[in-house]
C-alpha cells in the first residue's frame, strides 16, 4: 500500500516556496511521550556558521536514540509520508525553548561558501526537506515565522510543518528564511528532521 504524498495537508499558497501543513499528524500520547524523551537529556542548541552571537539561538536540544521505537516509528511514518526514503535523513532531534528563547532568522541549508559548508554537505550534500513537528502549545509565543512570504505558523499539538529548502534547480531558497519566535509563556517543544540529496552515513 503507498501512502498519498502529504495526504491532507495544506500547500501555503505562495510560489515562492513549497510549505505543508499537516494538522494532527502525531497523536496527543505520542507527543507527550516525546516531550518526554526531550525532557530527560537537553543540551545547548548549536548552529552552523557560528556568527559569534550567543542569542541568536537559545533553545535547547536532545539527540534521540534512533533505536528508540517511538523515534523509529515516527521517523518511518514522515518519510513515508514525504516520500522520502529513510536513509536520506539526519537523525532526528528534538527541541524545546522555555520562556525568552528563540531561534532568529536563519536558513535552515548550508550556506554555500559558509566556513562550515564543506565539513557538513562533504559527504550526504545539501539539506533538502525539512519536516518539524510541535508536540505541545505555549501559553503565549513560539510561533514559526516566514519572514520573505508573511506566513507565520502557531504551534499546536501534533501538527506537521513539511518545507522544500530548494529551487526548482536545487539551489538554496532564501524565501525559506524563518525565525522560531521567542516563547512568552509556558514550554515549546518540538522534533525536527532534515533530509539531505545523498545517504546520510552512520
Amino acid at each position: 500500500m503507498t501512502t498519498q504524498l502529504f495526504a491532507g495537508a495544506q500547500r501555503v499558497p505562495d510560489r515562492r516556496i513549497e510549505l505543508y501543513v499537516k494538522r494532527s499528524f502525531a497523536s496527543r500520547e505520542e507527543c507527550a511521550a516525546l516531550v518526554g524523551l526531550i525532557d530527560r537529556a537537553p543540551q545547548p542548541s548549536t548552529i552552523a556558521d557560528d556568527i559569534g552571537d550567543p542569542t541568536f539561538r537559545t533553545s535547547e536540544t536532545c539527540a534521540f536514540d534512533a533505536a528508540h521505537p517511538a523515534i523509529a516509528a515516527l521517523d518511518a511514518r514522515i518519510g513515508d509520508y514525504i516520500g522520502i526514503a529513510a536513509a536520506y535523513g539526519e537523525p532526528m532531534q528534538g527541541q524545546r525553548y522555555a520562556v525568552g528563547q528563540e531561534f532568529k532568522l536563519h536558513t535552515d541549508y548550508f550556506e554555500p561558501g559558509g566556513q562550515d559548508y564543506d565539513t557538513h554537505c562533504r559527504i550526504a550534500g545539501q539539506r533538502t526537506w525539512t519536516a518539524m513537528i510541535y508536540l505541545n502549545e505555549p501559553v503565549a509565543g513560539g510561533a514559526t515565522r516566514f519572514k520573505t512570504i508573511g506566513k507565520t505558523v502557531e504551534p499546536e499539538t501534533g501538527k506537521l510543518l513539511v518545507w522544500n529548502n530548494r529551487l526548482d534547480d536545487g539551489t538554496p531558497n532564501p524565501a525559506t528564511l524563518h525565525q522560531g519566535m521567542r516563547v512568552r509563556a509556558g514550554w515549546k517543544h518540538i522534533i525536527t528532521e532534515w533530509y539531505r540529496e545523498r545517504p546520510v552515513a552512520g
